[in-house]
């Protein structure tokens, strides 16, 4: 077991009948880190996660956790989970929730109520802990169940949609709540189809599809799947794509105002950018603003799912006017 890995999987399969869950996931999860593992509904996201915390027994692969293998008591000690589809004694309050919780993990007596305390105050719920969770609005159950999960004060996190019931201010807090856990030193392992949250958030992701592991890694690598620039143009820029210089692989005319046209040019790399600027100059075409586009997440996704499937199409040579 690497140390810098805080999870490692090889070939970890797991199936129902033959069909769904997960198939030959191979990953790898940095410790400290905040990590994405992301996919549509139904790619196999919250089978991995049963899998790794022994609540599935996977049909054949390896998989470590804290340098342990998976299901044994002293990986589970160190762990936290919010689970995507939560369900709580609605008879209980929240503190005798959060009793039950702390006694399960043998948290020892004297820190119990400090930690409660804390972890009451961290999900912000203070002042609503006395009540009964019958009471409480879904996003509250979650905000419980993550102080639940926070409880043990575990060195990694498994969060299954953790703001899937959350208000936009909520997500917010949720988000703060993890960069903080980061900071801490803390792993959280991050399982979400919401990518504008992973976006803002995550250091490392991966992505799943139809159960199979497509890539992993840092998130800056991952972006750079393609080199595009914003340019606006003043007159006779149609002079210029007539004949694309061989470095540039699309072009695509998104305004014009009066004189000035904004394109979208697709290069072959970075280093084609002063070179697209010098070729402009040199045929007399205003340059008023260049700037390098960066792709969203949602951009990186489709292109990675794309590949995989092999429906992924570039005309290297098109200019759409």
């Amino acid at each position: 077991m690497n140390e810098d890995w805080i999870i490692q999987t090889k070939n970890l399969t797991k199936q129902y009948n033959g069909k769904g869950g997960i198939r030959n996931i191979s990953l790898e999860v940095p410790r400290g880190t905040v990590f994405g593992f992301i996919g549509p509904n139904g790619a196999g996201k919250s089978t991995f996660v049963r899998t790794m915390l022994g609540l599935l027994h996977p049909d054949s692969g390896t998989a470590q956790m804290l340098g342990q293998p998976i299901g044994t008591i002293e990986s589970k000690r160190r762990i936290g989970y919010l689970p995507e589809l939560f369900r709580y004694p609605d008879w209980l309050t929240g503190w005798q929730l959060l009793e039950t919780h702390a006694k399960l993990c043998d948290l020892p007596f004297r820190e119990r109520k400090a930690k409660m305390n804390e972890v009451i105050e961290k999900v912000g719920l203070k002042g609503r802990e006395k009540e009964k969770i019958r009471g409480y609005s879904k996003g509250m159950q979650q905000r419980i169940g993550l102080a639940c999960a926070l409880l043990s004060d575990p060195e990694l996190i498994f969060l299954d949609e953790p703001t899937s019931a959350l208000d936009p201010i909520g997500r917010k807090e949720v988000r703060h709540l993890m960069e903080e856990l980061r900071e801490q030193g803390k792993t959280v392992f991050l399982n979400s189809h919401l990518l504008n949250e992973i976006e803002h958030l995550c250091d490392h992701v991966a992505i799943i599809n139809k159960g199979e592991l497509i890539v992993q890694g840092d998130w800056r690598s991952l972006v750079m799947i393609q080199t595009e620039v914003e340019v606006t143009l003043g007159e006779k820029s149609e002079l210029f794509f007539k004949q694309l210089p061989s470095f540039i692989k699309n072009v695509r005319k998104i305004e014009e105002q009066q004189n000035r046209k904004r394109w979208i040019i697709t290069l072959q790399q970075e280093d084609d950018i002063p070179r697209l600027l010098e070729a402009l100059v040199s045929l007399h075409i205003p340059v008023y603003q260049l700037n390098p586009v960066h792709p969203h997440l949602e951009d990186v996704f489709m292109y990675w799912v794309n590949k995989k499937e092999g429906t992924q199409h570039v005309d290297n040579r098109q200019v759409i006017i």
